[in-house]
């Protein structure tokens, strides 16, 4: 598939944490660059004026099944890395040999640095047909193209809600100007800041190979409340 957007910035895929995840590039990367500006002129939703760090208006209604979420995941990354699922489906991957509460920890505190620097989004479309927004730090949101082509018209009607105050993403059809890939795009990143604003871990995922793994009821719980929060 040709890529829909024209690399702005691009990430050594040699010095992310994910360089292992072959299938993401098996159709090639696609790198989306954003840059944030501030236009005092302009008004402002207030939902959005009244939030800092900057979000989305929109908070999309749809939930994703989190046992798909965790297949699709553990497809891209081999199995071979441990990882926590928020409750809105943010996947983290954390180091291998962490205690639940250590993972959901080192989870919510990557969530926070990607939220509180800005959630720049390095979409990628992927073997199965899905796309996997990636950011600056191992966090990830997976758009399930089944369920995204399902509410594709809310998705299309609403795609400029899914970005921050006063942020501006410069594509190749202009400013905040977007094709059906960079829609669903923001829509999964949608998912990133509703998991950032109130952080709640579901899931610690194991590598493939420990057999490992636990719902956040049964041993995580208390992963959820990083310190600060």
């Amino acid at each position: 598939m040709k890529p829909s957007f024209f690399p702005l910035i691009h990430w050594a895929a040699t010095a992310h944490p994910c360089h292992s995840m072959k299938k993401t590039f098996s159709r090639g990367m696609i790198a989306m660059g954003l840059l944030s500006a501030l236009f005092g002129c302009k008004k402002q939703d207030p939902a959005k004026a009244e939030s800092f760090p900057p979000i989305p208006a929109w908070r999309p209604a749809v939930v994703i099944a989190t046992d798909r979420i965790v297949d699709r995941f553990r497809y891209y990354t081999d199995g071979k890395s441990d990882f926590v699922v928020l409750k809105h489906g943010t996947c983290v991957i954390v180091p291998d040999g962490l205690t639940d509460d250590e993972a959901g920890r080192e989870a919510i505190a990557i969530v926070e640095k990607i939220f509180n620097y800005h959630p720049d989004m390095n979409p990628a479309p992927m073997d199965d047909g899905n796309i996997l927004v990636r950011y600056n730090h191992p966090a990830f949101n997976v758009v399930l193209n089944d369920i995204a082509q399902q509410h594709w018209a809310t998705t299309d009607a609403r795609h400029q809600d899914a970005l921050a105050t006063h942020e501006v993403l410069i594509t190749p059809l202009g400013p905040n100007k977007f094709d059906e890939f960079g829609k669903k795009a923001l829509w999964g990143r949608c998912y990133f800041f509703m998991d950032a604003k109130s952080p709640e871990v579901v899931r610690v995922v194991r590598r493939t190979n420990t057999g490992i793994e636990q719902d956040a009821s049964h041993g995580a719980g208390t992963a959820g409340a990083a310190p600060g929060q």
